[in-house]
Parts: structure tokens; C-alpha cells; sequence
């Protein structure tokens, strides 16, 4: 559930009306709800309960330091990706013991950073990985955590770009060289080998995959005798879009629950999606209605450079006028943005209500991997993000301005 909804015919966000906001603070505009986002994580929270796992939020889906903090005061951690994520982690004041970095491509500097900070452990994906951080936390003289991110080789029912778990992918080890590397690990002296970490993929909206990946490891710890600390399971749980059924947290947990009920070891998930996804929307205005022999456009001042989800991975998302409408357009509609580009689409092939010029439509499930995903491509300044808690609203990232969008460049003297 969500707090986004029609009340009387017009659409609300909580206890506030999404017209009032998109006048406010202008379009297109990022727009989060607070009860849905801690709602989401406390959800998480109680069905897990049992086992008392450490949720560390995936920042890579979004990363607003108001939202960070709000999941943070909750007890949440945080999985990152990067160094820039790192540094917004710090900012925020979570536990360094709660911080967990994955990634196929750390820097040195991100490393060390890292070390620095004293975050939990790095997910490793590759054996030259490993060695990497055991050099630099050598010459750092600190002993570090690592867990072996493994890659069980499991085909999902979900875009193949969101699949990260198959043969052949970039992410994680086979088995046998995890095998190798922990009959090995005494001899990585800076180094405790200590977790196993799996992620196979996202928008899973079935327990089979979580299933036949847990069990593979499972397996093979056992089989291997092999002693960890920490397994993290990732993230992926799938949400409603469009018809999806997808699992409930509750359901989720019962399902895996077998498998990892019986290992000594602290459980860790890594939410994104699951917690961010339907706790916001994209709000966008409607500039031009053109009617064409083939169909209808709904032409909307938001485009791909602001959400890029449904022409890059073909994602459908809901989308919904400001009032409540009862007729519809003859034909089907495309709804498309100002981008010089003919992938630049929010929908396509919709029945869609009547609308006109000026007014407001709301591209629902645009929490997660919204904003984070967006650019400047065509010199578009980003949207604004406003946070809503009750019937009040609040400005948590500023709209930017053409002059951002020149911010780091230099010309040099003489050209």
C-alpha cells in the first residue's frame, strides 16, 4: 500500500493535494511520501523479525540524503556502490558497522576510503579484487572484512539488464573459484573472509529464484564445511507496477526461511526497490495534446533525461491524471517528453483518459531508480524533490538551474 491516491477526484499525496504541490514548487517534480517509505522499511522489518537481519537500504536506487537520514533514524544501514555514495552514507550519521559496498570496479582511492571509514566489509566479485584490497589494507596496516559475493548462475523472469545472476554476467565468482579462495583465505594476513554475499537480480516478484540461489549456497557451505559470519542475501523483491502479484515480505521470508533457519551466521538484506519504489512519484504537466491518423500524444514537459526506467528497460509504470477522468481518447496514446529522441517515452500504446494542455499527470513507482538514474542530456536541468510528511511539504533537493548545468566546465585562455 501507498499513500497515493484519489480523494474526491483529485489525487493526494498523503493529506495534501498533488495540484497545490506541482504549483508550489513547479514541474516536472520528484514527490516522496513519508508514511510509505518508513512503512515500507518497517514491513521488512517485522517480517524478518526472527532473525534480526541488518537492512542495509541500496542507495544506488535512491540516493536523497533527507530520505537516507529518515531510513537511518529508523536503524537502518546502507549498501553502496561507489565513493560518492559513501561520502552521502557519512553524511548522514549511519553506523560505519552498518555500511556494506559492493561494486565490480573499486578504485584504489575508493578503497581506501572505505578502510578508512571503517565500514562492515566489501562484497568482492573478482579474485584480483581481493587481492587489491588486501594490498591497500597492507600498506594501511588494517585488518579487513570482506565478504564473496557468488554468482550462482540462476536464469530470472525479469529484464535481462536487472538479471545479474546468470553465467556469463560481470557480477560475482563461480563457485569453484569462491571455493579456492576460501580454502585459501589464512593466507590473506589483512584480510577476514568472512561473509558469503548474493544478488541475483531485480524486480523479483517469485520466491523460486531466492530459492534455488539460497540453496545452491546453502549447499555449498555446508558441503565445504565452510565457516562465515555474515551471508547477505541482496535485494530484488519485485513491486506492484502495473498487474504484478508480486510476493509479500511475510511471504518471502516463509519461503526462504528452511534454508537459512539452521546457519550460525547474522543475516543481511539489502532493500532498495521494495522500500523506495512506490514511496514516490514523477509529477509532469501537460504542454501538448497532438493528434495524429496512428494515435494520440500526450506531449508532457518530463522526458527520459528525468526518468529513463521505461525506455531503457521497456518499464511500465502507471500513470495518472491530477483529476479524476471518466472519458477517453478514441485512440491509443503515447505519452512522450521533449527529448530529441524517438525512445523518449513514459508510455505507449495506452487507453488513456482526456486530458488537455496544463494539466498535471502522475507517473506512479517512481521512488527507486527515478531520480538517481536521471541526467542533463539535451541541457535539462534535473528536477526538483519534495518530501511530504502529513499535510506538509518540504523542498529536499533544489530544481536545478542553467547555471548548474555549466558548473566544473572551463574554457581555456586563447580558445
Amino acid at each position: 500500500m501507498h499513500e497515493f491516491k484519489y480523494k474526491r477526484d483529485r489525487f493526494y499525496c498523503e493529506k495534501i493535494k498533488i495540484e497545490g504541490i506541482a504549483k508550489e514548487y513547479g514541474t516536472p517534480l520528484y514527490l516522496y511520501s513519508y508514511k510509505t517509505l518508513i512503512d515500507h522499511y518497517r514491513k521488512l522489518k517485522r517480517a524478518f523479525s526472527k532473525f534480526s537481519p541488518l537492512i542495509c537500504f541500496s542507495m544506488k536506487s535512491n540516493s536523497n540524503l533527507a530520505l537516507l537520514k529518515i531510513l537511518v533514524k529508523e536503524g537502518a544501514g546502507l549498501d553502496i556502490v561507489s565513493g560518492g555514495e559513501l561520502y552521502k552514507a557519512r553524511k548522514v550519521g549511519v553506523d560505519p558497522k552498518k555500511i556494506v559496498y559492493a561494486s565490480v570496479g573499486k578504485t584504489d582511492e575508493e578503497i581506501r576510503d572505505a578502510i578508512r571509514a571503517n565500514i562492515l566489509f566489501f562484497n568482492v566479485e573478482s579474485e584480483s579484487e581481493l587481492e587489491n584490497i588486501a594490498r591497500i589494507a597492507r600498506g594501511l596496516k588494517k585488518k579487513v572484512k570482506v565478504a564473496l559475493r557468488i554468482n550462482p548462475d540462476i536464469r530470472l523472469a525479469t529484464h535481462r539488464y536487472l538479471a545479474v545472476s546468470t553465467r556469463g554476467s560481470k557480477f560475482g565468482l563461480d563457485f569453484e573459484t569462491a571455493r579456492r579462495l576460501f580454502k585459501k583465505r589464512k593466507r590473506f594476513k589483512n584480510l577476514s573472509i568472512e561473509g558469503i554475499h548474493l544478488h541475483i537480480g531485480s524486480q523479483i516478484t517469485e520466491a523460486k529464484p531466492y530459492k534455488q540461489a539460497l540453496s545452491k549456497v546453502v549447499d555449498f557451505i555446508k558441503k565445504e564445511g565452510i565457516d562465515i559470519n555474515y551471508l547477505n542475501i541482496g535485494g530484488g523483491l519485485g513491486i506492484i507496477y502495473s498487474d504484478e502479484r508480486p510476493q509479500t515480505a511475510e511471504d518471502f521470508v516463509k519461503n526462504i526461511s528452511p534454508l537459512i533457519k539452521d546457519l550460525d551466521c547474522r543475516l543481511i538484506i539489502e532493500p532498495g526497490r521494495f522500500i523506495a519504489g512506490n514511496s514516490g512519484v514523477l509529477i509532469t504537466k501537460v504542454l501538448y495534446i497532438k493528434d495524429t491518423p496512428q494515435k494520440i500524444f500526450i506531449i508532457v514537459d518530463s522526458g527520459m533525461n528525468d526518468f529513463i526506467r521505461p525506455s531503457l528497460y521497456k518499464a511500465y509504470h502507471t500513470i495518472v491524471p491530477d483529476k479524476r477522468g471518466r472519458s477517453y481518447f478514441k485512440k491509443k496514446v503515447d505519452i512522450v517528453g521533449p527529448v530529441c529522441e524517438s525512445g523518449d517515452f513514459l508510455a505507449q500504446d495506452r487507453h488513456f483518459v482526456r486530458v488537455k494542455k496544463g494539466d498535471y499527470l502522475i507517473v506512479l513507482g517512481a521512488g527507486a531508480y527515478g531520480y538517481s538514474m536521471a541526467s542533463n542530456y539535451n541541457l535539462r536541468p534535473r528536477p526538483a524533490e519534495v518530501l511530504v510528511k502529513g499535510n506538509k511539504s518540504y523542498l529536499i533537493r533544489r530544481r536545478e538551474t542553467y547555471k548548474d548545468l555549466m558548473r566544473g566546465e572551463v574554457i581555456p585562455p586563447g580558445v
